[in-house]
């Protein structure tokens, strides 16, 4: 009987965590950290506004709630924004398949960030992703 034994690879060891931008305030915070060149996280932005989405400057993005908004955004309603990220929730667990860690970024003022943003965190849970949440408060 043979035993092969070999040592994991060096990427095979680094955690992966993923910075999920959501809405308005989460896209620009995701922005501002690849602005200033932070390295080694996977980056996605989901908002529901389609504009805003375009101006984003990760390579990960997530349109929000196509039927529901039809890409014009949560109009500052909550519900829309659950609503929203509860339309497009596997292409969310999509990105966070594989996640050791996931800081959720939003702000609580919109709709999208005050909705989606405990969606997603939801659905991180739910797959045992280790989540932690950065938010602003207007």
């Amino acid at each position: 009987m043979t035993l092969n034994l070999s040592m994991p690879g060096q990427d095979d060891l680094k955690p992966r965590i993923t910075v999920f931008g959501v809405g308005g305030a989460g896209g620009n915070a995701v922005n501002n950290m690849i602005e200033k060149e932070l390295d080694g996280v996977d980056f996605v932005v989901a908002n529901t506004d389609a504009q805003a989405l375009q101006q984003a400057r990760a390579d990960n993005r997530v349109q929000l709630g196509i039927k529901v908004t039809e890409g014009l955004g949560a109009g500052a309603r909550a519900s829309v924004g659950a609503a929203a990220a509860e339309e497009s929730i596997e292409q969310i667990v999509d990105h966070l398949a594989g996640a050791h860690m996931c800081f959720i970024t939003a702000g609580m003022g919109g709709g999208t960030g005050t909705g989606a943003a405990p969606i997603i965190a939801q659905a991180a849970r739910e797959l045992g992703v280790l989540t932690v949440g950065v938010v602003t408060k207007p």
